[in-house]
Parts: structure tokens; C-alpha cells; sequence
């Protein structure tokens, strides 16, 4: 049998538009689109049976009995798309289709009748996302984009009533999914007592309110009615500017690790991604946006280096492995000497401590043992009961509970070395360092800004 033997059994299947014939020879000739293939199909064995080329199969009124008239529709479907996506701006872009299964009952019907395997050639989905997205492309000027698009327009062609004589197809026949923007950099924190999210109250559940004695509701004692625990976050010192510069529905905060409530972050910044869902504008001024962002948080924190990021970002920083360099203020419970300080924390230098969960955090994460090195560590007595201490460690390690021993759960520790009572009074984070820096790559920090 020769391929236009085959053709010949599709076309008597009629009536079988062009795109329909040409689809079922997808795999077997290269070059054209499934409408030209059919077509020239249809006029070679015309050729060869010496009959006048039909397009209509004898029969001018029928419909395709396949596909029941959308493969001539691409063009009306584009337009829909562009008309759905109005008010959006997008650089890349993907085209799905829901088929009617009585389109994939038709196609496995024709097959079967012209005695071809079931999957030979091209199925009518993979036509039409292509041939609408080609369109689409061509009148918005967006690259398709099969990994992440900006925008995913899905045509549910079952949804869609025949078209109306202006070929006019109802809105509802095409689904908009706006995919997320993302922009990455690093914060300080330079206040106390800032948390990096929203902490909402545990006594209330973020609502603000309490039972009160005569019944019905007053403000919540726990939190002042606010809902939160913590007036401000970091969360919300910066993004507010982002979530208004990208127009969108919602922002979400995603940091590499989070340092405690009351600790500052200084030094070289942790780093963060923001994300914008269902942003409107996608294009910003990075320079410009930072500094809108510091000024908005009015030296309560600082963001640096911010820069566009794509979605595989928030896995990066989320993901990231970084080593950590406390400052603390330590406090003595008796008197403590140079030597005997200095002694300690060259015994802690690059040694490896066995924690377990800290009291302060047992409560909300797992009971567990487990092992960090303290890679350095400085430190400098101010006087017999004051010291101030620089460690470098891996991520993950307790520095509180390094000082303190939280009650011999850490081993060793500097109040068992010392033989002392031991607090952190005040802590800072000077820097948040991983071997896979998030933007460490030049190459990758390109591909994000284009």
C-alpha cells in the first residue's frame, strides 16, 4: 500500500476536510502544515484516478464530520485568545486545548475505517494548540514557551457553541491562567522584634477578637484587637511596593531561612524572592523598586540587589544551604576571665556540637538530635560579666543554645566549657553565605533580566 492509497480510504471516509486528511499523514511527510499536506494529497490521487480535484469530497454544504468545522476556526480562536488576554502583559505564552471527545471518538473512527493504526499521524489537540498558537505569536509578538509561560490560555473547544454568522465564539470558550512574577533580593532587618512573615495571634487565630463575659465579642487581649503578634514584618515592609509596581492579585514572601524575632540582620542581607500572583505588568524598573521598597519601610529594613527572578528562584533560595555568621552579646552569671574565655572558644572553633530541638522551639518543631560545626568563632571580653562573641556556623546551628547549653542540650557548649551561666542578650546575623549562591551565576542573572 502507498501513502496515497491510504489517502484515498481516508478521503471516502467524507465528507474530511483537508487539515483532517493531512492529519493522518503527520508522521509520514514533513514540511507542511496538516491543511496543505491534505491538500495535496486529495489532488495526487486525483492525478493518479484521472478525476478533477474535489475538495468538498462531491458535497459542498457537509461539514467535516471530524472535526466538525474548528480546524477552519484557528484564525477566530487566536482572536479569542488576544481578546482574553487583553490588559495583560506577557512575554511568553502556551496554547491548550480541551478536545470534545466526540472530535477524539471521530479521529479514532476515521483511523479505523482507512484501516491506519491508531496513532498514526497527528492527533487534532496537538494541531490546534499549535496552529492557534502560531497565531497568537503573530499578533502579540510573545514567544511560546513550553517550560513556564507567563500566560497559559486553554481553549475548551467543547464549550464553544458553532459560530454564529460574525464567527463570533462565547467567552467562556477560552480559560486564562496568569502565571506568577518574581523578583529576588536581599533584606536587612534593622529593628527588633520585626518577624520576617505576618505572625498572627495563637490566642485569637488572626481575628482579633475574643468571647468577652456577657457574651458576643470584644477585642483580644493577646494581641490589642490587631490579629498579629508583631505590628510589622518584613513581609509587609516590602511587599507592598512590588505587589502595586506588578499590579497584581497577592504578594508572597519566600526568604532563605528566617533569623529570630529579635535578632537583627545586618552584614550582606538574607536573600528573598517576592512573588506576585496574577501580575497585570510584569516589566519593572529594579533600581527604581528598591528604592521605592526602602523607602517604604522607613529604616526598619533594607533591600539590596533586587533583581527580575524566575519561578525555579523560590526553590533556589528556599532550598538554599547557607552558612550563617552571628555578633551576639553574652552575659555571665559570675565572673569570667580572658584565658578562660579565650580557652572556650578555641574549643569550640571547628568543632562539631550534638543539638537537640531548643526548648524556646520544641513546641511548634519535631523532638530530634542533630549534628552542625561551628566552622570559627572570636570572641572579646568587655568585662568579667560581659563578652562579645562572633561565630561562624553551618546552617541550621543553634547559636543561642551554643552559648547557653539550654540546659546540657547542647554539647559542647560555652557555659560548659566555661562552667558558667551563659545568655545571648542581643543578636545580629552578618551574613547569610551558600555554596550555591541563588544569583552567583552571571549567566543565570542574564537570562532572568531578559
Amino acid at each position: 500500500m502507498t501513502i496515497l492509497d491510504d489517502a484515498r480510504r481516508v478521503a471516502e471516509n467524507g465528507p474530511v476536510c483537508d487539515a483532517c486528511l493531512g492529519r493522518c499523514f503527520a508522521d509520514r511527510s514533513f514540511g507542511l502544515t496538516n491543511e496543505e499536506r491534505g491538500r495535496s494529497l486529495r489532488t495526487a490521487v486525483a492525478l493518479e484516478d484521472d478525476e478533477p480535484y474535489d475538495p468538498e469530497n462531491g458535497n459542498e454544504d457537509a461539514q467535516c464530520w471530524v472535526c466538525e468545522g474548528e480546524s477552519q476556526r484557528f484564525d477566530e480562536w487566536a482572536e479569542r485568545v488576544v481578546d482574553a488576554l487583553d490588559g495583560w502583559k506577557f512575554d511568553t505564552y502556551q496554547v491548550g486545548t480541551r478536545t470534545p471527545p466526540l472530535i477524539e471518538e471521530n479521529e479514532a473512527l476515521l483511523r479505523e475505517s482507512a484501516g491506519l493504526p491508531d496513532d498514526a499521524g497527528e492527533s487534532f489537540k496537538s494541531e490546534f494548540n499549535r496552529e492557534v498558537g502560531k497565531r497568537v505569536g503573530r499578533l502579540t509578538g510573545a514567544e511560546v514557551d513550553f517550560e513556564r509561560p507567563d500566560v497559559l490560555a486553554l481553549l475548551n473547544v467543547e464549550a464553544a457553541p458553532r459560530a454564529d454568522e460574525d464567527g463570533d465564539i462565547s467567552d467562556h470558550a477560552v480559560e486564562v491562567q496568569i502565571n506568577s512574577a518574581f523578583v529576588y533580593g536581599r533584606y536587612k532587618k534593622l529593628e527588633r522584634d520585626i518577624p520576617q512573615t505576618e505572625w498572627p495571634c495563637r490566642e485569637c487565630g488572626g481575628s482579633g477578637k475574643q468571647l468577652a463575659d456577657g457574651g458576643g465579642e470584644e477585642p483580644c487581649d493577646h494581641c490589642g484587637g490587631s490579629g498579629y503578634l508583631y505590628e510589622e514584618s518584613v513581609e509587609e515592609l516590602t511587599t507592598p511596593p512590588v505587589l502595586a509596581a506588578m499590579d497584581g492579585d497577592e504578594a508572597l514572601f519566600h526568604g532563605a531561612g528566617r533569623e529570630d524575632v529579635d535578632a537583627l540582620m545586618l552584614g550582606t542581607g538574607r536573600p528573598f524572592v517576592i512573588e506576585v500572583k496574577r501580575p497585570r505588568q510584569r516589566d519593572v524598573d529594579a533600581e527604581a523598586l528598591q528604592a521605592e521598597i526602602n523607602e517604604f519601610a522607613d529604616g526598619n529594613a533594607e533591600v539590596t540587589d533586587l533583581a527580575p527572578a524566575t519561578h525555579e528562584m523560590v526553590e533556589r533560595v528556599k532550598e538554599l544551604d547557607a552558612s550563617k555568621t552571628y555578633r551576639m552579646d553574652v552575659a555571665f552569671d559570675a565572673d569570667v576571665t580572658e584565658q578562660a574565655l579565650q580557652e572556650a572558644v578555641e574549643e569550640l572553633r571547628g568543632t562539631t556540637v550534638e543539638q537537640e530541638t531548643p526548648q524556646r522551639v520544641d513546641h511548634r518543631r519535631a523532638s530530634m538530635t542533630r549534628t552542625r560545626t561551628v566552622y570559627d568563632a572570636e570572641a572579646e571580653l568587655l568585662d568579667a560579666r560581659h563578652a562579645e562573641l562572633e561565630v561562624h556556623g553551618e546552617g541550621g546551628l543553634y547559636v543561642k543554645e551554643l552559648v547557653s547549653s539550654d540546659d546540657g542540650r547542647t554539647v559542647p557548649s560555652l557555659a560548659g566549657l566555661l562552667g558558667v551561666g551563659a545568655e545571648v542578650t542581643a543578636l545580629d546575623v552578618l551574613a547569610v553565605e551558600g555554596e550555591d549562591e541563588p544569583f552567583a551565576d552571571p549567566e543565570y542573572l542574564a537570562e532572568a533580566e531578559e
